[in-house]
């Protein structure tokens, strides 16, 4: 009986974490993610869908404006997870390397860019502390990281140019190419 009674307290603590872990979601991410929402749409009501659209087509002409410059200024100025929502003005061929390297730029950028990506400051700051007791200088160590980020972020993009063309290929899909506004 008392293995029973420990599974339906542990089953139980199961619900209890979970329910604990939404109510703090309620209170601090979800109401940041949305209000990065409104203020994304807000600047694209602002500019205009045809303004931001045609950035999009044009950046996603070139490969190093699709995976290395557009993921940089996306992340720089709405940080982890907002930066993922530019991809709604790329075409749909280019949508799944578009996220390859931005969610790899949120992370490699994080210690020179701390508000990119709070969430996982922590892993930044434990690694720089163990640099700075070597008395070595974690901001050199930050921008290699982030250079090296860089380019690794352009190749994931463009690895996944090829999967997606192979997957595309294998699957009969045709996706398109070429951007289109979100309202057609």
């Amino acid at each position: 009986m008392k293995y029973v009674t420990n599974f339906a307290e542990g089953f139980m603590n199961l619900f209890e974490t979970g329910a604990e872990t939404f109510i703090d979601w309620m209170s601090s991410i979800v109401p940041l993610v949305l209000m990065l929402l409104v203020a994304m749409n807000t600047i694209i009501a602002f500019l205009g869908e045809e303004r931001v659209t045609k950035l999009a087509r044009v950046s996603s002409k070139n490969v190093v404006t699709r995976y290395m410059i557009l993921p940089f200024i996306s992340a720089f100025m709405l940080g982890n997870p907002m930066s993922f929502t530019l991809a709604r003005f790329l075409p749909e061929y280019y949508k799944p390397s578009y996220f390859a390297s931005q969610a790899q730029f949120c992370h490699t950028s994080n210690g020179v860019f701390p508000h990119i990506n709070p969430g996982e400051l922590f892993i930044w700051m434990g690694i720089a502390q163990g640099i700075e007791q070597l008395g070595l200088n974690s901001m050199d160590l930050a921008i290699r990281y982030l250079l090296v980020g860089l380019v690794m972020n352009f190749v994931g993009g463009w690895v996944t140019d090829y999967t997606t063309a192979f997957v595309c290929k294998q699957q009969g899909i045709t996706l398109n190419k070429k951007a289109s506004t979100v309202t057609e």
